[in-house]
């Protein structure tokens, strides 16, 4: 192959994979001699011919444009660069890699979301926090960065903490720490409470967010067995606190995910009271607290703690918008040290978005946000476990959530969750399969569906079809 082909073919790929997409300008024929060290005339021979392929036009004192002709061979280029596709069906498949691969099949926009993890964003007021995001861009100076640095933006601190306190907890100002998101709020404080190769003990099921933090820092996970009403077996976890070292506790106590259920605060005092006894300290997943249902928010394992062992961790992502990913810590007696892993981490958590987020809460209505919020995910839950007792096949049987967005199903035994995720792809829905709920593979018949989204037919087409898939499964 002559230099002037091989250039040309490579310049036609990268339009076939969206690199370059029609209408934009390739870079200037002098530009490409010098950066892939070849004459003048080679490139123009190969522009040339990619001209005369239909994938490039010539404009005269401005260079060539990728210029696709209709009906030509490569009129359908992508027009983004395409995502990996989902991993194949394997019994090797590990969690982490079934977590990025379903969302990344989410955040294509072709299926429809049942397997997200993420609100459907509909409900949230992005002109009113853009506004307020352009008017604190616009004040912007650099004596600003002195309110990215730990803890955070004063004016945001003030607004969590008053928020909690209108909910019956009274904390310390002094504990609150902005974070990028309640997931690295959860890694700090995991890394300020242990150290590789201890023992960290969860929920099973649980969020496979904390079991990636566990497993990123190099820690062990024991599970505890978890019921869908009550919530983590108490006095399961003493036995085992007493059989090996746990260096930790990593819980979600209200409108846990997957399983929805809000714990009773008799469970809570007796969780708390038990970490008082051992001195365990426990990293609290508040993140769905105030997407109760019920008339009044839940309490919080914060509220039962004296001796500051818990560290309470949430976010604006589910409830105001997850674009800006802004959380907190509480971090109890273990300030300093989530503070300067805070600050040896990310350095800062951006400055205008904390900003943004206080004068939205201070001035626009968040509470009236929320209340809607609560009603539609409250139908919802109606909508999507009558679906489900409807059209899925006799035997299944679905959580009861009391909050949140999520519905945990399980299937008759004979049904493989990977395998009907799989065959879901195949029909452009995603769900999450029970396999991401738990690092034993404790879940196989399990899925986790997500109803934030308004309710359509599409939905309810896409919960039918998941309901004939696990049918023939069971022929």
């Amino acid at each position: 192959m002559k230099l002037y082909e091989k250039l040309a073919n490579d310049i036609e790929q990268q339009i076939q994979k969206g690199v370059y997409r029609d209408g934009e300008r390739l870079q200037s024929v002098r530009e490409t001699s010098r950066q892939r060290q070849i004459s003048i005339t080679t490139v123009l021979r190969a522009y040339l011919q990619l001209e005369s392929r239909g994938l490039i036009a010539s404009r005269p004192q401005s260079g060539f444009f990728v210029n696709l002709r209709k009906g030509a061979a490569h009129a359908g280029a992508a027009d983004v660069i395409e995502r990996p596709r989902p991993i194949p069906l394997s019994a090797s498949v590990d969690v982490s890699r079934l977590v990025l691969s379903t969302l990344r099949t989410i955040s294509s926009g072709d299926a429809t979301p049942l397997g997200s993890p993420y609100p459907d964003p509909v409900g949230f007021p992005f002109d009113k926090l853009n506004r307020y995001v352009f008017a604190a861009g616009k004040d912007a100076s650099l004596h600003d960065l002195k309110n990215a640095l730990p803890p955070g933006h004063p004016k945001l601190l003030r607004q969590i903490i008053r928020r909690h306190l209108d909910q019956g907890l009274a904390v310390d100002p002094a504990e609150a720490i902005i974070t990028v998101g309640a997931t690295e709020a959860i890694n700090l404080c995991l890394q300020a409470v242990a150290k590789p190769g201890d023992v960290i003990a969860v929920e099973s099921p649980t969020f496979y967010a904390m079991l990636h933090a566990i497993e990123r820092m190099g820690m062990k996970v024991i599970e505890v067995p978890t019921d869908p009403v009550l919530g983590i077996d108490v006095d399961m976890l003493a036995r085992l606190a007493r059989e090996m070292p746990i260096a930790a506790c990593m819980v979600m106590p209200n409108f846990q995910n997957p399983l929805g259920y809000r714990m009773p605060d008799e469970r809570k005092q007796a969780l708390v009271q038990l970490a008082n006894e051992l001195d365990i300290p426990i990293i609290e997943n508040g993140v769905y607290n105030e997407l109760y249902y019920g008339d009044a928010p839940p309490s919080t394992l914060k509220s039962f703690d004296t001796r500051g062992l818990v560290l309470h961790c949430s976010s604006f992502s589910k409830t105001l918008t997850s674009v800006y990913r802004i959380g907190w810590a509480l971090t109890g007696r273990y300030r300093d040290q989530v503070e300067k892993l805070k600050f040896l981490n990310t350095l800062t958590t951006p400055s205008i978005p904390q900003l943004a987020i206080a004068e939205y809460l201070e001035r626009d209505g968040f509470d009236h946000q929320l209340r809607r919020l609560r009603k539609t995910y409250g139908q919802n839950a109606r909508l999507m476990r009558h679906a489900v007792s409807r059209f899925f096949p006799e035997g299944t049987r679905v959580s009861s959530p009391e909050g949140g967005y999520v519905l945990w199903v399980e299937l008759p035994g004979k049904i493989d969750g990977m395998q009907l995720y799989q065959q879901a792809l195949e029909h452009g829905i995603t769900v999450g399969p029970g396999y991401m709920f738990s690092v034993s593979n404790s879940y196989p018949n399990f899925i986790r569906l997500n109803y934030s989204s308004p309710w359509s037919n599409e939905i309810e087409q896409a919960v039918i079809t998941i309901g004939k898939i696990a049918a023939n499964a069971l022929r």
